[in-house]
Order: C-alpha cells, then sequence, then structure tokens
C-alpha cells in the first residue's frame, strides 16, 4: 500500500487566487545568506539577523540595532515578520495552559498551546489549517481539511511561544506536533520547519526535543526513517483491531492495524529509537478490559510507551471522557502485561485546549 505525500503548498485567499508569500521564517540560515547576497549585504548579515529572529526573539526589523538602516525598511517589504497575526490567546486559571489563536495571511485560523510543567515548557504545533483524516472524535476535522501550512508559519508558532515561555523566566523545552493536522501530509514542509528550529544558529532546537505525531500514515514513517533529524515518532493508534481503528480513525482502511504496527517494527530496527503510541481513552467505546489485553497483545516485545490520554469531550461530538477508575483499571492491565504506560490527561479543558475546539468556536 502506498500514498503520496502531500509536497506542495497552496494557499487560497477568499477570492480563490493562488498566491506565495515567503516571509524570514521561511527562510533556512543558508537561504538568508543567499537572500543577503541578493540585497547586496555581506553574508555575515544574515548570521546577525539570525541571532535577532531566534536567540533574541525580537519581534520587527526596527529591533534589530547593528542593521543599517537602509536595510530594515527593505527587509520589511521584502521578507515581512508576519506569517501570522494573533488574534486570541486564552490562559488557564492556574497559568500552566495558554492557546494562542493566529490568523494566517489568507484568513484561516490556527491553533497553538503552550503547557508548562514543573520541569518543562512544551509547545504543541498545528501543521495545517484543519485535517483530512477525519478522527471521529476530533475537532480539527469537522471542517476538513482548507490547506498545509508553510515552514514559516510553523516556526512562528514555536517562536511566540518561547517568546511567552521567556516572559514567564523559563526556557521552551520540547516542541510536539500533535496540533492541527497531520505531519505527513504536510512532509516537506515539516522537514524544513524541523530543519530551521534545529539550526546552530538559530533556536538550536534539539531534535530529540521534537515529537512527530501521525494518524499512521505508512509512507511518511518509512520516509522519517531514513531523516537526519532523530526526532521522536509517536503514532495515533487508540485502537488495537482494525474494525475499531477504522471506525475511529478512517486512515485505517488505507493503512491497517496489521501494515501500521509492521512498519513500526522496521522503524524501530532502522533507527534504534522508542515508538510512542496515543490512545484516547473513550468511554464505552475502546477502554474495556478486553480491548486492554488486545492492545498488550499487539504491543508485546515492541521498544514503545503507551500514552493514554483520557478524551477532552467536544460539545457536537457524542465521545465522551471514562470515570477516573477505569481509566487506572485501563492503564493497570498494560503494565501488567510489561507494556510501559503513562496516563497524560488533556491540559485546558476549560479554555477548549483540545485540537480544533477554540478554531471551531472562534469560528
Amino acid at each position: 500500500m502506498t500514498e503520496t505525500i502531500e509536497q506542495d503548498i497552496v494557499i487560497m485567499p477568499p477570492r480563490g487566487r493562488r498566491i506565495t508569500r515567503t516571509t524570514l521564517y521561511d527562510l533556512s540560515f543558508d537561504d538568508l545568506r543567499t537572500r543577503m547576497a541578493e540585497l547586496g549585504q555581506q553574508p555575515f548579515r544574515a548570521a546577525q539577523i539570525y541571532d535577532w529572529t531566534y536567540r533574541k526573539l525580537v519581534t520587527g526589523y526596527d529591533q534589530m540595532a547593528n542593521l543599517p538602516a537602509e536595510l530594515r525598511p527593505a527587509l520589511d517589504e521584502t521578507l515581512p515578520m508576519d506569517p501570522l497575526t494573533q488574534v486570541h490567546a486564552v490562559e488557564t486559571d492556574d497559568g500552566e495552559t495558554v492557546k494562542f489563536l493566529y490568523t494566517t495571511h489568507d484568513g484561516q485560523l490556527v491553533e497553538t498551546v503552550l503547557m508548562f510543567y514543573t520541569d518543562r515548557a512544551t509547545v504543541c504545533v498545528s501543521c495545517q489549517v484543519g485535517c483530512a483524516v477525519g478522527c471521529a472524535f476530533c475537532a480539527t476535522g469537522l471542517g476538513g481539511l482548507q490547506r498545509n501550512l508553510t515552514a514559516g508559519e510553523m516556526v512562528v508558532q514555536a517562536v511566540n511561544a518561547a517568546r511567552k515561555a521567556q516572559e514567564r523566566g523559563r526556557p521552551l523545552t520540547n516542541l510536539v506536533m500533535m496540533g492541527m493536522g497531520e505531519p505527513f501530509h504536510n512532509y516537506r514542509e515539516t522537514m524544513k520547519f524541523i530543519a530551521i528550529l534545529n539550526d546552530k544558529h538559530g533556536l538550536e532546537f534539539g531534535a530529540r526535543r521534537i515529537t512527530v505525531s501521525t494518524s499512521g500514515i505508512v509512507p511518511g514513517i518509512q520516509k522519517l526513517a531514513d531523516e537526519p533529524y532523530q526526532v521522536n515518532l509517536a503514532i495515533s493508534l487508540h485502537a488495537p483491531n482494525d474494525a475499531l481503528r477504522s471506525s475511529l480513525v478512517p486512515i485505517n482502511d488505507r493503512f491497517p492495524v496489521d501494515v501500521l504496527m509492521q512498519t513500526a517494527r522496521d522503524y524501530i530496527a532502522r533507527t534504534g529509537r522508542r515508538i510512542s503510541f496515543e490512545y484516547a481513552l473513550m468511554k464505552g467505546i475502546n477502554d474495556s478490559d478486553e480491548v486492554a489485553e488486545e492492545l498488550a497483545d499487539l504491543l508485546q516485545g515492541m521498544l514503545c510507551h503507551v500514552n493514554i490520554i483520557p478524551l477532552n469531550p467536544v460539545d457536537v461530538l457524542p465521545y465522551e471522557r471514562p470515570d477516573t477508575e477505569d481509566i487506572d483499571r485501563f492503564a493497570a492491565a498494560l503494565e501488567r502485561r510489561g507494556i510501559p504506560t503513562t496516563v497524560r490527561y488533556s491540559r485546558g479543558v476549560e479554555i477548549a485546549a483540545a485540537c480544533g475546539q477554540l478554531r471551531a468556536k472562534f469560528q
């Protein structure tokens, strides 16, 4: 079974005209050096701009004090710094979860979530406007896929989160691609995004602190195994058999459980890296003792970890979060079988922090 991994970025403004727009955040360091040469500037200007942008976290060229005065307006005109505009932000009462809502240059809405823990600060980044996968319990897919995000539109989500964390006196330590969209349906821009974050001239964000989550796009998993970046891979599993998984994750019809699991084993063998399996636990759907045992059978002997995520309910969907005792029972069943398991409760339920919820409410 094969699937074409989306390569092209199509930006559709309200009138339907195709447009392209390159911002500073879309450029790798080498790209920026080339752009400086085109503007008649010395290559070292790229290092100055990257330093101001990714280490000092400034928001405009006017704050880049060591750039020539005449260069700043030229950069504003030809290489803007505004791939996304923040239109709304909301925090939990304890301030530990912040959700940002952005509008794109063509008027689409995009979400980002920043989560503060005792030992880390994690940003959850979106890679698409909407999603084509259509998981039954997810708010993001309700409106379908509008378009892919560019690398720059992803990078600026991370930069803004780093800026917010800095305001709290905290470094941004982790990044997960578990927001809106399927990263492997936007593969090229996802890899460009990771490369820009990882660049030693910029944020120098370690690849091992980045987790890419997929609904189970087999060609993407295979391709990721050959990439130079040692990112973490998470697979949204949610069920141990085809009948149940296809009802929750329609892409399972194309890449069924046995194919997905063989691909996962091949990935582990080729990379030596552990896979995380995300499991959204839903009351009366995939939380029975029998399903727990079947899941344990499926994962037995694999270098893996299961993250049980009790469902963050969506108002317009019929799925519910199990009771606490049922969550604990399911996790204990896996642990008894030797499957490393963690229960991770969704953050920010009161601020619609589940993927796609704030965007849907705002619309």
